[in-house]
């Protein structure tokens, strides 16, 4: 590491700080329970995740200026991982220097953490599924192995990431801990995609498996006339519970690996996982119709999630 590059990593450790304090609630509250390089590392990977989130959220407005755009921030981590130089990369217009000071600084946790490129391949990968243009473009998927591709990288590899900075000391792939950490990213995006169904569709996107949802007489005209109505018909609401149970399930399947996480980092990760679950309860209350309203857990219940799970 040259000299030259600590200020600008120390820029993106402080970048990173400021975004995970702002967006990032669950990791924050986490993260503040771990020693400061851990702390640290923390916030870079959050910020990494969420700059590059914030570009392919305009990918719908300019589908190849997206692109570029996101293209150029992954070959930047690759190239900073090798111990490159993202300063061209600035000058040239293609990353902005908080994009740039956020890449040092993931690609030196990266680096000091050991942790696996392969993590942030993946990542990369799910993020162009969601550009219009790209080859490996995606806004419909058939089948739950289909739609795992997807989270896989868009989830469950946040999890595995973050194993080394959580303390935990068995990261192999099936390892009961990465296991659990693979889980319970999956199972937040499922829990994501059934309480957005009406968001994403608006952007053109279906993330509910259309065959799941044929199953129970469920097809895409089908889904936009419940949103043309703003509501949800009694047809999709059973295909909406059957995909609720196998959420619920990935849950359950998680729950053996957090409680092997070390015990000062625990509480924070229980407690996110039942309140991300309950919005399950809440999208599924007959008083919710996820075609006319977005589902959510109150402070108060989130609360206390929060001591029970200090409790425990």
């Amino acid at each position: 590491m040259t000299g030259a590059r600590v200020p600008q990593i120390d820029r993106g450790y402080r970048y990173s700080a400021a975004l995970i304090a702002d967006h990032g609630r669950t990791y924050h509250l986490a993260a503040q329970l771990l020693p400061a390089a851990n702390r640290r590392g923390v916030s870079a990977l959050y910020g990494f995740a969420r700059i590059v989130d914030d570009i392919v959220d305009h990918a719908d407005d300019e589908p190849l200026a997206t692109l570029t755009h996101l293209d150029a921030v992954l070959a930047a981590f690759d190239a900073t991982v090798r111990d490159g130089s993202t300063g061209d990369l600035v000058a040239t217009g293609k990353l902005s220097q908080m994009e740039a000071d956020v890449v040092a600084a993931a690609a030196d946790t990266a680096r000091r953490w050991t942790i696996p490129t392969e993590y942030f391949t993946a990542f990369g990968r799910s993020m162009r599924m969601d550009v219009p243009g790209a080859e490996d473009f995606v806004n419909r998927y058939r089948t739950l192995e289909q739609l795992r591709c997807y989270t896989y990288g868009s989830a469950s590899v946040i999890g595995l990431q973050l194993l080394p900075l959580l303390g935990v000391g068995d990261q192999a792939p099936d390892s009961p801990t990465a296991t659990a950490a693979a889980l319970l990213g999956e199972a937040f995006q499922l829990t994501n995609f059934l309480r957005d169904v009406r968001e994403d569709l608006d952007r053109d996107r279906i993330y509910l498996p259309t065959d799941e949802l044929l199953t129970f007489g469920v097809d895409e005209a089908h889904l936009r006339r419940c949103r043309a109505a703003r509501t949800t018909s009694p047809q999709l609401r059973r295909a909406v519970a059957h995909l609720i149970a196998i959420n619920r399930g990935l849950y359950r399947r998680a729950t053996p690996g957090i409680a092997l996480l070390p015990r000062r980092i625990r509480p924070a990760i229980a407690a996110a996982a039942a309140s991300y679950a309950e919005i399950l309860t809440v999208i599924e209350s007959p008083a919710t119709d996820i075609m006319a309203t977005r589902a959510v857990v109150s402070r108060r219940r989130r609360l206390r999630h929060a001591v029970e799970a200090l409790k425990g």
